[in-house]
């Protein structure tokens, strides 16, 4: 049950075991309205495309949406015209049970590639969530699509005053976590009322701060979906691109898919640390996430992290064919506040054994200072570990 003062007016939640994971665990629930709701998403860039993304997607454009179908254990991916019927059916069947439009419900899928849905089950359940529906159940609602993930991520920023508006996020996503977009689902609600316009601008945005700057194992998904629904319930006027409280509302959107987008790379399959690479002094805003990028993903790097070891060599290796470009008399290259390498070489002392401490925290920053200008930026990666081969592996069985 969630808490009393975790709440977003006007939201419901409900879930329920289907029995579509062997495990019997929750796998299937909805996020309801009770008015039709400001709506905007950003979805997969894969080519590959899940049947619940082709749904979805033209109706989010569209503006409006009251009600979210989810499921977990099946992503309904590379199933075909069966499989695009299945998620019109999945919309159709709530529809009918919550009494309103059609297209104003989104269905989201996440779980194995290429079976068919159990449509049988989840007929009969998704008829029986909207009787079910409690405003405190969003946890619930955060259990039933995890995957592998070990988790239910949710974070919450609350109304400040009577009249002020909250923002609830919920999201899953262990594997298969890589920019742009991840194999992620996140649905972020709030009971502000906020122009569509400046909705859509204010979610591409914070994504591009927080999901496309995470990464676990260079993969990504068929079914990423970022989803914001604001039913205006708070009763505030509308907050239009430009407007005092509009920079507000962007920064506390942001806050909550950022926190989201950490506990994703916390929770990354196998992981045992969550690592900031943090680029400093880079010629430019694009240099610098270039570098980010290539740190945070290089596998020498990340198993360095699971080792403990301070290899500041592959670091400098990994910046060095970024793309970005590099003068190595210039970098800097530190474990928080431990220096390690200034000028490309080496400092030497205490200072091996002192990052080595370091690396043993949960969470640590690494920053790498190129000398050269101006840009900074960043990327969320975790370490690479024997339990992602082990998780990964035996996925299916």
């Amino acid at each position: 049950m969630g808490r009393e003062e975790d709440k977003v007016k006007g939201f419901k939640f409900a879930a329920r075991a289907a029995g579509i994971r062997k495990s019997g665990r929750l796998d299937v629930a909805m996020i309801y309205s009770e008015v039709p709701a400001t709506c905007a998403g950003v979805f997969t860039t894969n080519r590959v495309v899940a049947a619940p993304v082709t749904v979805s997607s033209p109706r989010i454009r569209k503006g409006l949406c009251q009600a979210v179908v989810l499921n977990s254990g099946n992503a309904n991916a590379c199933t075909g015209d069966q499989g695009l019927r299945d998620a019109l059916r999945c919309a159709e069947v709530a529809s009918h049970a919550l009494g309103i439009p059609e297209d104003l419900v989104a269905v989201s899928s996440t779980g194995v590639i290429g079976v068919p849905l159990p449509m049988e089950k989840l007929e009969r359940h998704v008829s029986l969530l909207p009787g079910q529906l409690k405003a405190n159940e969003a946890d619930a609602t955060a259990q039933a699509i995890m995957t592998t993930d070990s988790f239910p991520k949710m974070s919450f920023s609350k109304a400040e005053e009577p009249e002020d508006y909250a923002i609830m996020g919920i999201a899953k996503g262990a594997g298969m976590i890589h920019p742009n977009m991840a194999t992620m689902l996140a649905f972020v609600l709030t009971d502000a009322q906020v122009d569509g316009d400046f909705l859509d601008a204010a979610l591409r945005r914070g994504v591009d701060r927080s999901f496309n700057i995470i990464t676990v194992d260079r993969d990504t998904s068929t079914n990423d979906m970022v989803l914001v629904l604001a039913n205006g319930l708070a009763g505030n006027r509308v907050i239009l691109e430009g407007d005092p409280e509009a920079e507000r509302f962007e920064r506390r959107l942001q806050a909550v898919l950022l926190e989201l987008a950490k506990m994703i790379v916390r929770d990354g399959e196998g992981a045992t640390k969550l690592v900031e690479i943090r680029i400093t002094g880079a010629a430019d805003l694009e240099d610098a996430r270039k570098a980010a990028f290539s740190v945070a993903t290089s596998n020498l790097v990340k198993t360095a992290f699971f080792g403990e070891d301070a290899n500041w060599g592959r670091i400098i290796a990994a910046v060095g064919y970024s793309g970005a470009q590099v003068d190595p008399n210039r970098v800097e290259i530190r474990f928080e506040d431990v220096v390690m390498a200034h000028g490309g070489i080496a400092v030497g002392g205490d200072s091996e054994a002192r990052a080595t401490e370091i690396l043993k925290r949960p969470e640590f920053v690494v920053t790498v200072d190129l000398g050269l200008g101006n840009g900074e930026g960043a990327y969320y990666t975790s370490d690479l570990t024997y339990d992602y081969v082990k998780i990964n592996a035996a996925y299916r069985t």
